[in-house]
């Protein structure tokens, strides 16, 4: 009977495991898709007496997987292309103690740095001024406690972007 007892406990501990792991959140790396990525300068208005821009991106999150994913949190890091000193990064929570289910999408999210350009030019002639430096976008998914993961990377488009 105690051979009995151990193949029993020990056919409960696989299931266990098995209903575990099938439930499990996928990895959002693999399982996120980013959607409707639109990029610009935001116009922040008039500040300390200058038009001030900053890099902005727009997308949405879609979930690839077949099980819901939560605790997710994205990081938008902006830099000026060839340059690795960071100009301004937002983090936001994406599910806001929500589930994003399979096949579901979340956004638009809406990420701006604090920094950018500043001048007493308009808002276009800053854009197309010859000392105007490109930017880029780096985005960051956190899934729960796990480590941040590089979703993407996205070029800062010249458009302009009205609140």
């Amino acid at each position: 009977m105690t051979g009995m007892r151990r193949v029993w406990l020990l056919a409960v501990l696989l299931a266990a495991l098995a209903s575990s792991a099938c439930g499990s959140e996928p990895d959002a790396k693999q399982a996120l898709q980013v959607t409707d990525v639109v990029t610009g300068w935001l116009d922040k208005g008039i500040v300390d007496g200058q038009n001030k821009l900053v890099p902005t991106i727009s997308l949405k999150i879609k979930n690839g997987a077949d099980r819901s994913l939560s605790y997710l949190q994205l990081n938008a890091v902006f830099r000026i292309v060839d340059d690795t000193e960071e100009l301004g990064s937002k983090v936001i929570w994406a599910t806001e103690g929500k589930d994003l289910g399979p096949a579901s999408s979340l956004g638009p999210f809406n990420l701006s740095s604090d920094l950018g350009y500043s001048s007493p030019e308009s808002r276009t002639k800053m854009l197309q001024h010859s000392q105007f430096k490109d930017a880029k976008v780096e985005l960051f998914v956190k899934q729960g406690s796990r480590q941040w993961t590089k979703l993407g990377e996205y070029r800062i488009d010249r458009q302009l972007f009205t609140k």
